[in-house]
Order: structure tokens, then sequence, then C-alpha cells
């Protein structure tokens, strides 16, 4: 189907960061950019001092930067100077147990308050922070912090005792475990965080540390073999910093809810240093999803620019849109959406639903920042992730007959999505891994491994994963507008969909679909859905097969692990399944 545009009008993007697109680009310079941060004095470049410090010296240090929403509704407030003393505390406890420059602190934590402190802490120490996700079991922490050769780790009791304690003598780089909090009975070998804090001055001189320092360590999951361990630098703060106010549209006086958890690099660039940078005050809620009790944050906090997944926001609309009558939302301005492509039905129905539309967007753990969005003052094409951020040169590129990539000619022809390497927030390695890290550049493109199209007027569209795209009898089909088609039938909650092996055709197309209460997962429905697929798609690439799910395997950040899918298809190892959060085999 094709959706139409959803115009934007003046009064829908007054106040805008961004307005003219095509005058801003042509003028941008990350130069430009960096000359919005303050650099620490005397020289150097520390995301903590950006994110915190000069906020805390100035008019803001009195505004709460951090909002900590608890499960039982339990509400902590930290001021911009609350915060640069309480990281300055963390700081001075890494250095009086001897973890300094370079070094690489872990956290193993829930969305506690603890977590964002220990995050800023480590930078202005000089040290490098790692956030691994609370729900990863023993193996996936062993890996991560092999990997990364981690010297302090800042966890709970419960979380150390099952999930580190067990092999932590096989790391004996290790340092100290700090515990948050603070138990009757301390685990032997851990230091009480909360005493060692109380003890600790508020006052710390943050490391003079460079741009090209490295600051975050941020692990993504390959197809096959162990996770991947992407660096970036401080100077990735300049690309924080202005794609929030760029991309988020973020302004100092607003109140900002990024629902994704550090562990996922989102919510350590958006939900942690962006906000933070751009003198906001950011939500922190320490509860899983729940419809009705994010609803009740967006009115009670008087939220203003949120960002969250795909994967909720089809939870949403499962649930429909008369909730949202049901609460003043109208302090909301922006709305975006990052994680997976986010399906044109889901842009159509926020449009209805909050009469604004979710702002898709496309980035990388690799690329640290956002590099192509739908922005605020320009008209939304459901479906499509937008154009490339202002310092950002993005091509859709195919390998030539002398072998190497240049951008193809045609638009809407498919190829792999590439960016032209020089923005703050790209990765500067793969930890240990220089052979894997120099495979993802070619001619002088950074190749994402996804591909895309690229319409007539500048807009990129997705198509898929490269090793995701089915060739079927000559036709080369995008999963995602295959489960972009089923979702749009009303019994469709989420869709997966793969090629398995066809002697006739090489593969053919399955679905995965989970379905919406008050629906059967019957031979009816079945039928109906691939009558469906087959008038809005056609028969080449309309699935053939489909099967029903009650729950889909999906990442902690919502991406449908479609390799999952067709690993267990075909009986073929799973690889690396340890950002895996919701699964029925």
């Amino acid at each position: 189907m094709e959706w139409a545009p959803i115009h934007k009008r003046p009064e829908d993007y007054s106040g805008a960061n961004l307005v003219d697109y095509p005058a801003f680009a042509a003028d941008f310079s990350w130069n430009d950019a960096r000359a919005q941060l303050d650099g620490l004095p005397g020289g150097g470049l520390n995301i903590a001092h950006e994110a915190v410090d000069r906020h805390a010296a100035g008019e803001k240090a009195d505004k709460i930067a951090l909002r900590w929403i608890g499960r039982d509704g339990e509400t902590r407030d930290f001021t911009y100077a609350q915060l640069a003393r309480e990281t300055a505390r963390f700081a001075n406890v890494l250095q009086a147990h001897g973890i300094g420059n370079g070094e690489r602190v872990y956290s193993l934590l829930g969305r506690e308050p603890e977590l964002y402190i220990a995050a800023l802490g480590t930078l202005k120490n000089g040290s490098v922070f790692s956030p691994l996700f609370s729900a990863f079991g023993p193996e996936p922490v062993k890996a991560r912090m092999t990997i990364g050769e981690a010297s302090a780790l800042v966890t709970t009791a419960s979380l150390y005792r099952r999930k580190i304690a067990p092999w932590r003598q096989e790391l004996p780089g290790l340092k100290q475990v700090f515990i948050i909090d603070a138990p009757d009975t301390l685990p032997e070998g851990t230091v009480d965080l909360t005493t060692a804090m109380a003890d600790a001055s508020d006052s710390f001189e943050t490391a003079r540390t460079r741009p090209e320092d490295m600051a975050l360590l941020h692990f993504t999951s390959g197809t096959t073999g162990r996770p991947k361990g992407a660096v970036h630098v401080h100077e990735a703060v300049v690309a924080h910093h202005i794609t929030g106010r760029l991309a988020l549209d973020l302004h100092p006086d607003d109140v900002f809810w990024c629902t994704a958890d550090p562990g996922w690099v989102t919510g350590t660039s958006y939900g942690i240093i962006s906000p933070l940078t751009n003198g906001a005050t950011m939500i922190v809620d320490q509860a899983e999803f729940d419809a009705a009790r994010w609803y009740r944050i967006l009115q009670d906090q008087k939220v203003n620019v949120w960002y969250t997944a795909p994967t909720a926001i089809r939870m949403l609309m499962r649930i429909g849109s008369d909730i949202v009558k049901e609460h003043d939302l109208s302090a909301l301005r922006f709305m975006a959406s990052v994680g997976e492509p986010l399906n044109p039905e889901a842009v159509v129905w926020s449009e209805e639903a909050f009469g604004m539309p979710f702002h898709d967007n496309w980035w990388q753990t690799e690329t640290g920042g956002i590099m192509i969005a739908n922005y605020r003052a320009m008209d939304v094409r459901p479906g499509s992730m937008g154009k490339p951020l202002p310092g950002v040169t993005a091509a859709v590129v195919e390998k030539g007959e002398d072998g190497h990539m240049r951008p193809v000619a045609e638009p809407m022809t498919v190829g792999e999505l590439a960016l032209e390497p020089g923005w703050p927030s790209m990765m500067r390695a793969y930890l240990h891994e220089e052979e894997r890290y120099n495979k993802s550049f070619a001619d002088g493109w950074y190749l994402s491994g996804d591909l895309a199209m690229r319409d007539a007027d500048g807009y990129f569209w997705f198509v898929g994963r490269a090793d995701d795209v089915i060739k079927s009898a000559g036709h080369l089909i995008g999963p995602f507008e295959v489960e972009s088609a089923l979702m749009e039938h009303p019994a469709v909650a989420e869709v997966g969909v793969i090629g398995i092996p066809d002697e006739a055709a090489g593969e053919i197309v399955k679905a995965y679909v989970a379905i919406k209460k008050g629906h059967e997962p019957d031979e009816a429905l079945r039928k109906e859905l691939l009558g469906h697929a087959r008038k809005k798609l056609g028969p080449a690439v309309a699935p053939r097969e489909i099967a029903f799910r009650q729950n889909l395997p999906k990442t902690r950040s919502g991406k449908i692990m479609r390799r999952l899918l067709k690993a267990r298809e075909l009986g073929l190892p799973e690889g690396d399944t340890s950002t895996l959060e919701s699964d029925e085999k």
C-alpha cells in the first residue's frame, strides 16, 4: 500500500531547532557543532563535563537533571549541581580503589540512579564505561567483561552472587566490584558503594581527556561468534549533542523521556548524554513496559519529547487509542522511534491517536548516534527513515563490475546503506578485532550491512539486513515490506519474515505472526492472512507459509531476531542469543 505523506503545518513545528533542512545542511559544519560545547578548561574534551559540570557551574545548577521514578511510584530528583557532586564522589571512589584512566568500568544494573551516576562518574575519572543488561545470564556477562578487560563492576548483591561470583576468579584483572544495595551481608571481595560514596569527597577535577580518548564500550551481537565491542571516544559527545537538538528537537527547558535501558546504546547516547548536554530534564522509569503507567508518566511529568521503540509502539497499538484520550498529553511536542524500522501503519496510527506521528530514525551501535531521521519540521513519509543528519553523507551503494563500491544511479534501487566516514560518534574500533573492523569499510564508505533505497527526494527507505533479504524466483524481497503489509491486517500484532529454501524458487517467504487478543490462530485466519498479503504484495512477494507464534524472539532493544527464526526453522546454530528478551520456540 502507498501511504500518503503526513504534511506538517507551520504550527506543528513552531520553535523547532531545524526548520529549513536544505539551507541548514548546506551551511552545517562539525566545527560549528563542536563550538556549541565548552570543552575542558585549559583544553581537552570530556563527556561528563559537557553533560553535567558545565551546567552545574552555571544557571542550570538548581534545575532538575534527572528524575527517577521507582516501581512503586517513589521519585528521586537530582539537580545538575547534585549530579555533579554525586558523580564526583563516584570518581573519587574509583580513584581510591586504583581505577584510573582508560580502565574499563562495567555496570550490571537495572535503571537505578546509581547506574547513571556510575556512567558519568566513570567518564569524569577518565575511565571507560561499558553498560550491561541486568537480565544477561552469567555467560554473556563473562564474555563481555573478558573481551573488555574489566577493571571494575557496579552491581547489586543478588546479581553479583548469581552472575559474577561463580566465575570471578577467571578474570584476575577485575580489581573491584561495587555493590549498590548495602545488604546485611556483603559478598566476600566486594565493596559497599553506599558507604564508599558517603566517605568520598564531592569535589573532583575532571580528567583531562582528549577528544580521541576511549570513553564508551558498547557490545553488539554478531550473527555468529562472540559479541563485538564497539569503541567510542569522547569526541562522540559532539554528535550526541547536535543530533539531540536536530533529530529529537531537544530544547533546554524540555522534559525528555527515552524509554531505552542504558544496556542498549540508545539508552546511553540518548538516555543519558544527549539530554544532559542539552540541559534538559530526563525521566528515568525503573519499571518495565506497562501502557497505563507510561501514559500516566507522559501526563504527570509533562513530557515534551518522547523517544521509544517500535516494539513498544506496536504494544500500545494493540491496546488501542481510547486510553490516549483519557490522559492530558498536551505537553507532548515530539515523538520519535528507533530500534528497528517503524511500520507505516504505526506512523499513521500515532498521527490519529496523538495528533502527531512518531518520527522514525536510523542508526547503529557502530554509528554511536542518529544518522538518518524524520525531522519535526519536515513532512513524514510513513515507512521512511527520513533524510541524513546535516554533516552526514549517506548513499545507497552497490559493487560495480570492477569490484568497487559506488552509489547507485537510479532512485529506489536496492543497495547497501553506506555512510562517508568522519562524523564524531563513529566507532573507532571493534576492540581487539582490527580485521573485523576493517571489513566494515570499503572505497571510502562505512558499510552498514543494511539494504535500503533512496527516493528521488532524498528520503531513505529500509529494505532489510543484507543477510535477511530473500531471493525468490529472481526477485529480491525485503522482509520489512512483507511484515508491513501483514501488519495492516487488524488481527496482526507482530510479524517476522524469513526466506526458507525451495527447490524451484531458491527461497520462499515464510511469515511468523503474533496475533492480537480476540483473534484465533486457526486455519481460517491463516488463509485470510495469505490472501491479504497476496492482494497487497502480489503472488511473487507474498508469503507462501504463515506460522502463528504467541511471541517472537526479540532483542532487549526490540528488534525481531529474524536470523534466530531462520536458524530454528533450518536447524542451524543460533549464534549469540545473549540479547534475547522474549521468545517462544
